[in-house]
């Protein structure tokens, strides 16, 4: 049986978005600008979908994927001219069944699509191991960033806090890892919780072999493979 669905904005972009996961946009372009209002009238939440074809903005409206994640704005700080930075949080994974392009912005109806745990034991055990290699991950670009010019680039990533719920933890451990957007929208895709930590571990164990050549790159190759969506 096909879940129910519902009307969603979407907001194209060169990034993907997870479940429980902050991003932070600067809304400039007019279509955008209206779009938020009409959130912000609304329910706030729209649709965050990686971008297959196209441009983020000042453009025809991009080709995307057909699974994005839901975000519900959190803050808002109006700037000049209209435009404005926002907050918002990943709230539900998303399939588009149909795309409505009568609009200056993209509209969709989609369905709900959760990340179900098929087994719980086995998933906790999994994110509880998984939090080794992510520690590690992150004692590794923390070192690749020592170097860097810039001191926003310098971030001690030893001290971010993880999150305790397993399923958030893995959501964050997803985002952290920095990887071509197309592999992250491949673990967004993930058929259950159980395959997405499966699939999460074995991409920050090869990380974590791999990554430690990058010490012989350049300060400035080092600071672009360091940065954190």
């Amino acid at each position: 049986m096909r879940a129910m669905t519902y009307e969603l904005p979407l907001f194209p972009l060169h990034m993907v978005l997870f479940p429980s996961m902050p991003v932070h946009l600067y809304i400039f372009e007019l279509r955008y600008r209206l779009m938020m209002r009409e959130v912000l009238q609304s329910n706030q939440t729209f649709g965050v979908v990686l971008i297959q074809h196209g441009m983020e903005s000042l453009g025809p409206l991009a080709k995307t994927y057909k699974i994005g994640t839901a975000a519900r704005i959190v803050e808002v700080e109006p700037l000049e001219g209209g435009t404005m930075n926002i907050a918002a949080i990943g709230t539900e994974r998303f399939r588009i069944v149909k795309i409505t392009r009568d609009h200056p912005y993209l509209i969709a109806q989609v369905e709900p699509l959760p990340l179900d745990i098929q087994d719980e034991q086995a998933f906790s055990g999994s994110a509880a191991r998984l939090r080794n290699n992510v520690r590690g991950y992150l004692a590794m670009v923390t070192e690749l960033m020592r170097n860097a010019k810039n001191d926003e680039e310098r971030m001690d990533l030893n001290e971010l806090e993880l999150p305790e719920d397993p399923q958030t933890f893995v959501q964050m451990a997803a985002s952290l890892l920095q990887l071509p957007t197309i592999e992250k929208q491949d673990l967004l895709s993930s058929e259950s919780m159980d395959v997405l930590v499966n699939n999460i571990a074995r991409l920050y164990r090869r990380e974590l072999q791999v990554n430690p050549h990058l010490q012989d790159i350049s300060e400035q190759e080092a600071a672009r493979a360091a940065w954190l969506n």
